[in-house]
């Protein structure tokens, strides 16, 4: 049986780095600052996953840390990308759902926009319609305001 050295796996790995068109950046050595997305993905890991599940052996350990892994990557929303999944971002959805939320929120815009319309409509009918000689107000806030001295004094 053959052994594989360190300096085999440094030459396998830097030739797959080169084939898969990726550049390998280091960081400074203790210093987690210059290397915060790792850093927060272990957060990330230790306190929804790992603390949570509390895996009790190598293989409960792994199969619990893969299912984070898959639900991470395509269930769970990033704030950093845009509350989408990384594999949304990666497969190029972004846009499409970003332009699907707009549809919705300006959909929700008029739907809220109507239902105050029909609701200061209702209001001037209600409070307003049975009175005869009287002129409604034209806003609801304008019914509300209170009276001043000049308008009370005859």
């Amino acid at each position: 049986m053959k052994t594989v050295g360190v300096h085999d796996l440094t030459k396998d790995f830097k030739e797959f780095i080169r084939v898969s068109g990726m550049t390998h950046v280091r960081t400074s050595p203790n210093y987690p600052q210059s290397n915060g997305k790792i850093e927060r993905w272990h957060k990330s890991l230790k306190t929804e996953c790992v603390r949570p599940m509390t895996p009790l052996s190598l293989e409960d350990a792994r199969r619990v840390v893969g299912e984070y892994v898959e639900r991470y990557n395509t269930i769970r929303l990033h704030s950093a990308i845009g509350y989408i999944t990384p594999a949304d971002k990666l497969a190029g959805r972004e846009q499409q759902i970003f332009a699907e939320r707009d549809r919705k929120l300006e959909a929700a815009r008029e739907m809220r926009k109507a239902r105050r319309q029909r609701s200061d409509i209702a209001y001037r009918q209600r409070d307003y319609g049975a009175q005869t000689g009287s002129r409604a107000p034209t806003s609801p806030s304008a019914a509300r305001e209170p009276l001043t001295l000049a308008s009370t004094v005859v």
